[in-house]
Formats: structure tokens, sequence, C-alpha cells
């Protein structure tokens, strides 16, 4: 049986020994056939320069360098592509997912699943944080086409099986969370207390949260193109009845409406809603363009002990 733990790498190179240390005390513990497969997503320190280092230190590491920050989905995405193992798990860079729980999920495998996900409890982190994203996590589930788990990340293990079917999913913004759900096949939730990070800054900016949320809200939800539609019934209904309500007035007390300020703030108001529309629209052509260019989610700049590297 062989094992494969991917890690994609932002900006870490603090932590890498101590990340290392780690599973290597796992490994032996278990005595796994371990590949390590290191994805260094364009880190602006010298994460890649770390990685070579320990290469030559413990023999089953496996490292991507991309040519640029690409996105720590992309970086998974790319890995994917390089592991080898019958059991494949994806950890984070920083502890926050510790190696040691790893037994644990595997188990999950050998008893018959095919996935085996986290779930996050008490996470160590800033309190709006964490309630941004417990709110995100149950309304994408609410919204989603698929059963999303919630407070489920990307900490997870998986059988090849599994692996060669989300690999097969050539989008351009992926949302491995969604995607894994998606596939399908026979899948677990594990609880587990999640860590502080060990050193360091988390290289999820509040950019790059943002844009992960809308990856997996425009990938796996109609719902914002169909809220334009229920908006724009709302607005015609709102503007009839009100038109109705002037006639009204008119002909039962022979006013006539003055309504300038009334005129402005519905002509401002439905001047919004068409900007929020037109902009919902706009992110789904946005993701329709992003696959008709068919780019490559990432470019690899060099590898260790990997042959014919492809992206």
């Amino acid at each position: 049986m062989r094992y494969s733990i991917l890690v994609p790498v932002y900006n870490s190179s603090m932590i890498l020994s101590d990340l290392l240390k780690a599973i290597e005390e796992t490994r032996q513990k278990e005595n796994w056939d371990l590949e390590l497969v290191l994805v260094e997503d364009g880190s602006k320190d010298n994460s890649f320069e770390v990685i070579e280092q320990l290469a030559k230190e413990y023999h089953y590491i496996k490292g991507i360098k991309l040519a640029r920050n690409f996105g720590h989905q992309a970086a998974v995405r790319t890995a994917l592509n390089y592991v080898t193992g019958d059991y494949i798990a994806i950890i984070d860079d920083d502890m926050q997912d510790p190696p040691d729980l790893l037994p644990r999920f595997f188990q999950q495998l050998d008893q018959g699943f095919d996935v085996a996900y986290g779930v996050r409890r008490k996470r160590k982190e800033h309190f709006l944080k964490v309630t941004l994203y417990n709110l995100f996590y149950r309304f994408l589930q609410k919204i989603s086409s698929v059963h999303i788990p919630l407070d489920s990340g990307d900490f997870c293990v998986m059988k090849k099986r599994v692996v060669s079917n989300m690999i097969q999913l050539q989008e351009r913004n992926p949302f491995l969370r969604g995607i894994r759900a998606w596939v399908g096949f026979k899948q677990i939730g594990l609880e587990y207390e999640r860590h502080a990070r060990a050193k360091g800054e988390s290289g999820y900016t509040f950019r790059k949260l943002i844009k992960i949320a809308m990856d997996g809200i425009f990938a796996f939800s109609s719902l914002p193109i169909k809220i334009i539609s229920i908006t724009g019934f709302l607005g015609l209904s709102f503007s009839i009845l009100y038109s109705i309500y002037i006639l009204w007035v008119y002909l039962t007390k022979g006013i006539q409406s003055q309504g300038f300020l009334t005129l402005v703030l519905m002509i401002a108001f439905f001047n919004s809603l068409i900007l929020i529309c037109l902009g919902i629209i706009g992110e789904y052509v946005i993701k329709i363009y992003d696959e008709t260019r068919a780019r490559p989610y990432s470019v690899i700049e060099k590898t260790i002990n990997i042959s014919n590297p492809n992206s």
C-alpha cells in the first residue's frame, strides 16, 4: 500500500522543517511507503530552496515549483496530477491540520469509505473570521446543486479512484471541496480541532477568500442568476401596483401627484438593481470566458524527483 501526502506551500520556509519532522514521525510510526508532494505556489520567500534541501534528507519528497502564484486551489489541482499513491491526503503547510491525524482518517478508507474529510471544530482563529466562514459554508450548502458538507475544507484523504475522477474535471477556477462532493463515492466527515497557525501568516488574504467564495457559489449554484429573474418580477409588480395607486389617487381625489422625490428614488433604486444584475451576469460570463480560453490553471517552472512534468 502506497500513501501520498500533498501539501501546497506558500511563504512557508520557516515552518517546512517542522512539518517534515511531524510527517516523518508519523511515517515511521505507521511504517508507510510514503510519497510527499510539495507544490510551491510562487512564494515570495525561499520556500522552494528549502524544499530542495529537504528533498536531499527525505528521499520520498517530490517538489513542484509553479512559475508564479496561481492560488491555493490551482496548486492543489496541479499536484493531484502527480500523486501515485493508493491513498492520497491533502493537508496545509501551516500544521493547522496536524499530520498525526492522518492514520485516523486513513482507517476510514480501510473500512470501505472512499473519502474521509475533516470537519472543523473549535477553530483557533479570529472570531469574525470564524463567523464569516460558518455563514459562508451554510449559505453555500443551502444554494448548492450538490451537498457540500458544512465546515469542511480541503483537508481530506481519498482513494486513488476518487482523485482520478477529480482531475478529469478541467475547470480553470477549481473549488476542490465542491468537486470532491460532486464526484460522489462513499464519503464520511470526521470532526477534529483545528490548531492555530504555528508560524507566519496565512497566505489567504481577504481578497483571496472572497475569490474562492465566489468560485464556489458560481460553480455550484444557479441561484444568483435566478435572483435576477425574481428581482425583475418583483420590480415589475411594484411598478404596476404603484401606477395603479397613482391612477386611483388622480381619479378619486383629483390630485395630480407631483412625486418628484419618489420618481428620483425609484430611478436610483432600479438603476442600482440593474447594475447588480449586470454584475451577476458578468460573473457568469467571466467564468464562461475563462473556460473557453482553455488556458492551463498553472504553469510549472521546475520539479524535483518528477519526470516529464506536464501541467
